[in-house]
């Protein structure tokens, strides 16, 4: 990599921030562009976002991407924000503009390119969501957005999925999100579900671990997501297999919310072609093999 004067830094910042590997995404994305541009992490702590960001646009820092725990603090630091990130109340892009930072959440972006990449059309369909963290509430607020239908939200602590669900059927002016006990899964009427699973059960190195064991809710399936990519197959992606349906794990969703910061902060498009040599990348970086 031949960094120069002219060189523009991107970077993220969180805490804790040495394991990511979105260097790997944009370092790479940089590199089959041509662009002129470096990206690397910076650790924050908390109480110190507000100062970062101001620190980040006085070094003309091009952007930033923001991970735990500061996607909601860094709200209060931004310029400008896109509106469905402030609906979900989470930012994890920051794009410079005159005066300081515009928000934005990409991870949303990820997983719509995701399922695009993969044939699944939320648009009419029914979701079924496991889980009412962060990632569900992105994830939600996405699948309203996009016209499905009806929207299960599955947690043990059903006040979470409640507070998901008011905030996303308010946004949106409809009754299409249903919060659920988790262990209520049997009363899902029908099946040909779109299901998607946001939590963290199953994470390497608890490989065989899964939010719901029982066969007959596989049944319900259509397809299955993932939000986790390691280990490479879950047990949620196993069982979704074995009643003969397709599951794909969050590895492209990791991919693809990365690109998509990279073409806001350059103003580009991202060929399928170069999302596939960064995703091999990914793969290896990982030592992930599908």
């Amino acid at each position: 990599m031949d960094i120069k004067g002219t060189t523009r830094v991107c970077g993220l910042i969180g805490n804790p921030v040495g394991h990511s590997v979105s260097p790997a995404i944009h370092n790479n994305l940089a590199q089959l562009t041509g662009k002129d541009m470096v990206y690397t992490t910076f650790k924050v702590e908390k109480g110190d976002v507000a100062s970062a960001v101001r620190g980040a646009y006085s070094l003309n820092i091009l952007g930033l991407n923001v991970t735990v725990p500061h996607k909601s603090e860094v709200i209060d630091s931004l310029v400008d924000i896109d509106p469905l990130a402030k609906a979900i109340g989470a930012v994890n892009t920051l794009v410079r503009v005159d005066g300081g930072f515009k928000g934005y959440n990409t991870d949303i972006l990820g997983l719509a390119r995701e399922l695009e990449d993969e044939g699944i059309e939320l648009a009419d369909s029914k979701v079924i969501i496991l889980g009412a963290g962060g990632a569900a509430r992105a994830i939600t607020f996405l699948c309203s957005s996009k016209g499905a239908k009806k929207i299960y939200l599955l947690n043990r602590s059903v006040d979470k999925a409640q507070d998901i669900a008011h905030a996303v059927n308010t946004h949106f002016h409809n009754e299409k999100v249903i919060p659920m006990n988790i262990a209520d899964y049997a009363d899902i009427p029908g099946d040909d579900y779109i299901v998607i699973q946001t939590t963290s059960v199953g994470l390497h190195p608890n490989d065989t671990a899964v939010v719901i064991d029982d066969e007959a809710f596989y049944k319900k399936a259509a397809v299955g997501v993932d939000i986790i990519y390691n280990p490479g197959e879950t047990m949620f992606m196993k069982l979704i297999k074995a009643q003969g349906k397709k599951a794909y794990n969050g590895l492209k969703m990791l991919l693809y919310q990365g690109v998509s910061a990279y073409e806001l902060w350059n103003d580009c498009k991202i060929t399928k072609e170069e999302a596939d040599e960064v995703y091999k990348c990914l793969q290896k970086e990982l030592g992930i093999n599908e």
